[in-house]
């Protein structure tokens, strides 16, 4: 008996002991190859879970999300390269009209353009609203439609565009900036920025293109506005916001497809997922996460600004607007085997050593579907008033 009561005493002490060291693993996270394990293991599930669960929709070409519908269309052009496929995405014109109008804008579209390489696809607005292209539910159907080309036609996410033609344009003016760290480039034609602001454009390189006699809405107008903007925003940061105005002389509305040059113009550039520098500007319509920068609670905000940048292992949060900033990091932007820094203003919000999460790779890639822009650590900080 007591001889059972000896071995029952040690077989505790080692389970005690291995749930000790197994808690102080956990505390400390992952390493560098755990991280490239797991986030290819999660990659390879994410694809085929979304080749059986969206086969329907590809079939049929129409994504649903709650009552609203977007059909789509597409095509192919020229060789796969070997890092995947670029994918253009245009936008159709036309906005408050009957359905019929917008469904001929649609037809029309599908023909504008033709790249020498990669996807063009044209979807059809959910609805035949004046700003179709720039509702809230817009960015939604656009980021499953790129998650869903991520898989089907092997796109490179880094490689994705976007362009819209009249009311096209006017959304490109407004989710250019909005989702401009979805796109490598975006290029906005005939349009009207409405209440648009760019500075978010500073790592997307952004093209206007509209007639010098439109003048209807004051387009032409507002077009050499947004042109000086972006050109005194490039002035306080030389290597960002790459972009050019174009009025196109003697031309109206229709521009004889001389904007077709916006095609090969976008295709220089590829993304960097992982920027140096990031300025977020928050549109009405708010995200939660802009490049590694994030945001939660009260801190999702509309009109709301934060700029930040990383340099060796130092983030240094220049401006905000919020509260609090959540700091998303991988082992490509610095090393998570040293310690990390987080400035605001000269002060230290944070510096230590921050742990690898498997949670943080499967949050980031449930929220875009984008297997190239992973991250596996973070870091709250509260921003001093």
């Amino acid at each position: 008996m007591i001889t059972g009561k000896v071995q029952m005493q040690k077989l505790i002490g080692v389970l005690l002991v291995t749930l000790v060291c197994t808690f102080e693993v956990a505390a400390e996270g992952l390493s560098k190859a755990d991280v490239a394990k797991v986030s290819n293991d999660l990659r390879i599930e994410h694809l085929k879970r979304v080749l059986v669960e969206r086969k329907a929709e590809m079939e049929s070409k129409v994504v649903t999300l709650g009552d609203l519908k977007m059909p789509f269309w597409y095509k192919t052009f020229g060789q796969s390269p070997a890092g995947g496929r670029s994918l253009y995405i245009s936008l159709h014109g036309g906005g408050g009209a009957p359905a019929a109008v917008n469904d001929q804008q649609w037809e029309n579209q599908k023909r504008l353009y033709t790249p020498k390489e990669g996807v063009y696809l044209v979807p059809r607005a959910p609805t035949n609203t004046w700003n179709l292209w720039h509702q809230a539910h817009i960015d939604r159907f656009l980021i499953r439609l790129i998650e869903n080309l991520i898989v089907f036609e092997k796109v490179n996410p880094n490689r994705v565009y976007v362009l819209g033609y009249s009311a096209g344009g006017d959304g490109v003016y407004q989710i250019g900036p909005r989702m401009a760290d979805t796109w490598a480039a975006a290029s906005m034609m005939a349009g009207h920025p409405n209440d648009a602001k760019p500075d978010s454009l500073l790592n997307t390189p952004f093209s206007i293109q509209v007639g010098a006699l439109d003048s209807a809405y004051n387009r032409n107008g507002v077009a050499v506005q947004w042109g000086k903007l972006l050109d005194q925003l490039q002035t306080g940061s030389p290597k960002g916001y790459q972009h050019f105005t174009k009025l196109r002389a003697g031309m109206g509305h229709w521009m004889n497809r001389e904007d077709a040059m916006a095609i090969p113009w976008m295709a220089k550039y590829t993304r960097d997922p992982f920027p140096r520098r990031i300025v977020w500007l928050q549109d009405a319509e708010t995200h939660h996460r802009f490049y590694w920068l994030s945001v939660r609670g009260e801190s999702v905000k509309g009109r709301s600004r934060i700029a930040a940048n990383v340099e060796g292992q130092t983030v240094t949060i220049e401006s905000s607007t919020v509260p609090e900033v959540v700091i998303l990091l991988n082992d490509k932007m610095l090393n998570l085997d040293q310690s990390v820094s987080v400035l605001y203003r000269g002060k230290i919000l944070y510096q230590g050593l921050v742990a690898r999460q498997q949670t943080v790779v499967e949050r980031t890639l449930r929220e875009r579907g984008d297997p190239t822009s992973l991250f596996c650590a973070e870091i709250a900080v509260k921003i001093p008033q």
